[in-house]
Parts: C-alpha cells; structure tokens; sequence
C-alpha cells in the first residue's frame, strides 16, 4: 500500500510547489477558440463592463496564439485605448456576421484612440502584426465568436 500512495504524495507535492511559485493552472477568463483565415487563436472573453475595462491591462506578455475577445452590449464604432497595457497589441473590430471591419496597431501605455471602421459587435486583441503576420485582412471572417442575444423586441 505504501508505493501506491507515493505518487499521490509526489503529487501533492508538485501541487504545493506550484502553489509556492504563485502559478496558476488555468486562465481566470472563458476562452473562446476563434479561428480566422485557419489560423487558431485562443481568445479570454470580456464581456462585460469591468472586463472589458480592464481587458489586458498589466500583463506583461500575451502567449504567440492568445488574444482576447470584446464582445459589446451593442453594435457601435467602440475605440480601444492602451492605458495600462504593457505589450504592444493589434486589435481587429469585427461586425455582428464575424467580418473584420479594419485592424489597428497599438502601443503600450499610450492614450490614442483607436476606433472601429463601423458598427463593430466585437474585438479581438493580440500581439501586434499577429493579423499581419497571418494574412489577415479587413473583409476576413472570424469563426468561434459566441452568439449575441438578440434584442427582443
């Protein structure tokens, strides 16, 4: 019976040394998997005020295939900002069909707006030139977006 409680004490002890180190073992955020022109990017939802304020603020780096994911109340021309923000991101604003309506760079800690071409539902942060780097354009479509409630009415 001893050698089968081994590897349960090696794992609380991993367990422990993890808790120590101060990581974590998953990300605080939904994620949604959104692929566009086939390329995957794991995306934390932030859909709601306090989220969406927050968004990336005080990370100091975004994994290669990680975003995050804006998703609005309602259709608007919604701006994004970088106060706070440490890396350099690009952010794509995206229309209610998943059509990317038009990408901007930005850089850290800075207060320029940076606005949706027209009515965007959502917006996809990531590291800066990540859409570039891809191919991807305004016109592209966005796939993994969850469904919007729509409006009753």
């Amino acid at each position: 019976m001893e050698t089968r409680l081994r590897p349960v004490h090696a794992f609380v002890a991993a367990l422990l040394a993890l808790a120590l180190t101060g990581q974590s073992f998953a990300d605080p955020l939904l994620t949604y998997g959104l692929r566009i022109k086939g390329h995957a990017l794991r995306a934390e939802l932030a859909n709601d005020d306090e989220s969406r304020r927050v968004g990336l603020m005080f990370r100091e780096r975004l994994a290669d295939t990680s975003g995050m994911l804006f998703v609005y109340e309602s259709e608007g021309r919604h701006a994004m900002w970088m106060k706070n923000t440490l890396i350099p991101l690009s952010v794509a604003f995206v229309d209610a069909s998943g059509a990317i309506l038009n990408i901007e760079e930005m850089q850290p800690q800075t207060l320029d707006s940076h606005m949706a071409a027209g009515p965007a539902s959502y917006s996809i942060e990531a590291n800066k030139g990540w859409f570039a780097q891809k191919g991807v354009k305004p016109g592209d479509k966005v796939t993994g977006l969850p469904r919007k409630a729509q409006p009753k009415k």
